[in-house]
């Protein structure tokens, strides 16, 4: 009795972990030989973890990432640019912490996406909250948020993320209402949250993109300054993937 009367007063606290593992005690013969200090103590790491594990599963379902990457998954075995030590150092996930951004460019299929992908999860394997957006989507979402009234709404959520992840940027030219949309998404981020940017266009050739001069000078100033630059060169890795020259993990 007294052990239901335990658990109910755990759940009734949403200490849930706490009671799975104080159920799982109580079923446990060989736990009696622990000391009170012993058996605490790892009714609390159980209650750790498994909030640990709840808020990793709110920040992923939040982030939206097209793919599960992972940066124990991104293949090094193919020659593309992409070096180890350069991911090892993002790897501490301080260039969130220093609100810097991460511009990744190369050829279609090279594993922008991927890479883009597996920072958003460590960022929130990290306590980091992420949000993966393709550049066409949000100019739709920011367009219907415009129409019902939400805009102001959605520009708070996109400044908020710790990690925004703009995928497809440069696939065709901006219109001048693209690149001040643009602007005030990076206006609220700058130097305050960190902006994953993936591109099949070389970064010296985003100005180009842009119809608006001033707008351009800003959108870059916001984008480039201090920001790690990863720019992969090869073949696709779905075509690689494909015949048979890929293990597995990344395509």
């Amino acid at each position: 009795m007294l052990v239901n009367q335990t658990l109910e007063s755990l759940r009734r606290m949403r200490l849930t972990g706490m009671a799975e593992a104080f159920l799982a005690q109580s079923q446990d013969p060989g736990c009696r030989e622990l000391s009170f200090e012993e058996r605490f103590g790892l009714l609390v790491d159980r209650e750790s973890t498994y909030r640990e594990d709840r808020r990793l599963k709110r920040l992923l379902k939040a982030a939206h990432l097209k793919t599960q990457a992972c940066m124990e998954d991104i293949d090094y075995s193919h020659s593309r640019g992409l070096e180890r030590s350069v991911m090892a150092g993002l790897s501490s996930c301080q260039w969130v912490r220093d609100h810097r951004n991460v511009l990744v460019t190369g050829p279609t299929g090279v594993g922008k996406t991927f890479i883009c992908c597996a920072l958003g999860n460590l960022a929130c394997r990290n306590g980091f909250s992420s949000r993966y957006y393709r550049l066409p989507r949000l100019f739709m979402d920011l367009a219907m948020a415009h129409g019902d009234g939400s805009y102001p709404s959605l520009l708070r959520k996109l400044a908020k993320s710790d990690v925004l992840i703009l995928d497809d940027w440069g696939l065709g030219p901006l219109t001048a209402a693209e690149g001040r949309e643009l602007l005030e998404v990076l206006e609220d981020r700058c130097q305050a949250k960190s902006t994953v940017m993936a591109s099949q266009v070389p970064v010296e050739k985003w100005y180009e993109l842009m119809p608006d001069s001033t707008v351009a000078d800003a959108i870059m100033d916001r984008l480039v300054h201090s920001a790690h630059k990863i720019a992969l060169r090869g073949e696709s890795m779905r075509k690689i993937a494909a015949t048979g020259g890929q293990k597995g993990g990344e395509s």
